[in-house]
């Protein structure tokens, strides 16, 4: 190792405290700065370690990829803690500096656009916030062209001989998926003999504690949005607290949860 590595350059800690730049001189914008910018350092370590559980998966390898999934779970409760930290903002603080955020927006979040793909939401009209030829936008279009982790789970659960309708296997990547009752029968098999279908089992279990934390974490962001800006229209022209709560009813993996009512 080169003794000209120091800390401060190994992680680039000059360019990285740079990256804070308030727009008023309000005490609490640097906290809202830097909570949303951590939050995306975290969102990049998701889909890191989601890509690399995807892999583990396409290869038959279903042990290995738990890791990568618990790891993320781990990550999803950091980023939903993070939230308590912006609570102790009123809306008092933030209307001090709300101005200066002009059209800008989580809504407009690429990466957590492409984190709720690579799960399996996927939504194309969220390329309309990214311009054309823009990184942005090429990274999220890739996302939804690509299989989610719910599509190369149940490709696996078809190698192995569940019944899977080619309706399922086949679908465009990109289109939404549906919830198919017969994916759900396969899943009901998986739960119902444990020992004999271990390795779906724990896939299964690893794939709701994912979907569990990104619903937990949604939810503490609409608490937390409505404690500081209540039920008015976010940046941006977005619905606020309205639009948050519509998605607390998406489920990334439906038929595992489905099933539970038919053990």
């Amino acid at each position: 190792m080169s003794e000209d590595i120091s800390y401060s350059s190994y992680l680039r800690l000059r360019e990285l405290l740079a990256c804070q730049q308030p727009s008023t001189p309000e005490h609490d914008e640097l906290l809202f700065i830097i909570l949303h910018q951590t939050m995306e350092l975290w969102m990049k370590q998701a889909i890191h370690e989601i890509g690399a559980a995807q892999r583990e998966v396409r290869a038959g390898r279903l042990a290995p990829s738990y890791k990568h999934m618990a790891r993320v779970s781990r990550v999803q409760a950091v980023m939903t803690q993070t939230w308590d930290i912006l609570a102790t903002m009123t809306p008092a603080d933030y209307l001090n500096f709300r101005s200066a955020l002009g059209a800008s927006s989580g809504f407009q979040s690429a990466q957590f656009r492409v984190l709720e793909c690579a799960l399996g939401l996927k939504d194309s009209s969220h390329l309309r916030h990214h311009p054309e030829g823009s990184p942005e936008r090429a990274m999220l279009e890739a996302a939804l062209a690509a299989p989610s982790l719910y599509d190369d789970s149940l490709r696996q659960l078809a190698h192995a001989g569940f019944d899977i309708p080619n309706a399922v296997l086949e679908r465009a990547p990109s289109e939404p998926y549906e919830p198919h009752p017969t994916v759900e029968a396969a899943w009901l098999e998986v739960y119902r003999d444990t020992a004999k279908h271990f390795q779906f089992y724990q896939l299964a279990e690893k794939l709701l504690d994912l979907d569990d934390a990104f619903l937990t974490w949604r939810h503490k962001h609409v608490v937390t949005v409505e404690r500081v800006i209540g039920r008015k229209r976010g940046t941006g022209g977005t619905e606020g607290v309205g639009y948050l709560q519509s998605t607390l009813s998406r489920r990334c993996f439906p038929e595992i949860w489905s099933l539970r009512t038919k053990l």
